[in-house]
């Protein structure tokens, strides 16, 4: 499957929530404040989240109020509007031997497929990946860590469940330099974003690390899981208050209405979207495309049909 059909699959149920409605509130005559303010309910309702669909409907009311305008016109200034609020991320270079990416995350998220379907891929592009099993609370996220070293051909740093997860970060890096990895991505417990002892220790991580190189991490990625809508967003900011997030990776976009809170989360806080799961295949994690992310969001709503 191509990276534009997974989009545009994964995003079928985000696209029909957002567009749903939308013929009965925007197709009966002009534009006015209470369509806006009916419109902006309906957003919010579809998990566009808060900050995108003020940030929507503001371009509707300047672009738009008073004037009678066809559904297509309208979801053409929304869908212009939503290209503006995302970014491609910037291209992801190696900046260190070993680069080292720290993932964090919620429980649940699904940080540790991430990593393994992350390992694959970079695997294929010719890279020597280590993967570091920092969740050390859960057995079977280093057996699961373990399967997905070997299936990729990564190398793997694990220690006993219950182990202290800075001490795994060291040691894989330590390794990782001397077996001359390109990459070490990093697993972490999940985390209550509000546990301030949990964010404590995923502090710890990144200080042991740092004994290593005061570069380490070169990037910190979050998982967001994708049906969890406007929870994302907040989650995001109070991991971003904390951690200098460089990347966010949205999984489990497939089974939920809820795709639309990417446009809150790259539009409000500017942190890129680097990649997005759209299925459970390994090639349904895919890099993301503000292009082809908006094209899936309003995919057929701008045909001549």
């Amino acid at each position: 499957m191509g990276f534009f059909s997974a989009i545009k699959s994964g995003l079928q149920k985000t696209r029909d929530a957002l567009l749903g409605e939308l013929k009965g509130i925007v197709g009966a005559g002009k534009i006015t404040d209470e369509t806006l303010e009916d419109l902006e309910e309906h957003l919010i309702k579809a998990d566009v989240g808060v900050d995108a669909a003020f940030l929507l409907t503001d371009a509707l009311r300047e672009n738009a109020l008073g004037k009678s305008l066809t559904e297509k016109e309208v979801l053409s200034i929304m869908r212009d509007e939503a290209e503006r609020l995302l970014q491609d991320p910037p291209p992801f270079e190696l900046k260190g031997s070993p680069h080292v990416i720290l993932v964090i995350g919620v429980n649940g998220a699904g940080k540790t497929t991430t990593i393994g379907k992350l390992a694959s891929r970079f695997a294929s592009e010719g890279k020597k990946v280590m993967i570091a099993a920092g969740d050390t609370f859960r057995a079977a996220a280093i057996e699961q860590l373990e399967a997905w070293a070997e299936r990729s051909g990564a190398e793997f740093v694990r220690h006993q469940e219950g182990s202290d997860p800075a001490a795994v970060a060291f040691d894989a890096c330590a390794a990782a330099k001397a077996r001359g990895c390109d990459i070490v991505l990093v697993d972490t417990a999940g985390r209550l974003h509000n546990k301030d002892y949990l964010m404590e220790e995923l502090s710890k991580v990144v200080r042991v690390m740092r004994k290593h190189d005061a570069a380490y991490p070169h990037d910190i990625w979050l998982v967001l899981d994708g049906t969890t809508g406007q929870n994302a967003i907040n989650q995001t900011k109070i991991f971003h208050k904390s951690f200098p997030l460089t990347g966010i990776v949205v999984t489990k976009l497939d089974g939920t209405a809820r795709g639309g809170s990417v446009l809150s989360i790259a539009g409000s806080l500017r942190i890129p979207i680097r990649w997005i799961g759209v299925g459970e295949r390994i090639d349904q994690l895919v890099p993301f495309d503000k292009q082809e992310f908006v094209e899936g969001l309003f995919e057929n709503a701008l045909s001549d049909n």
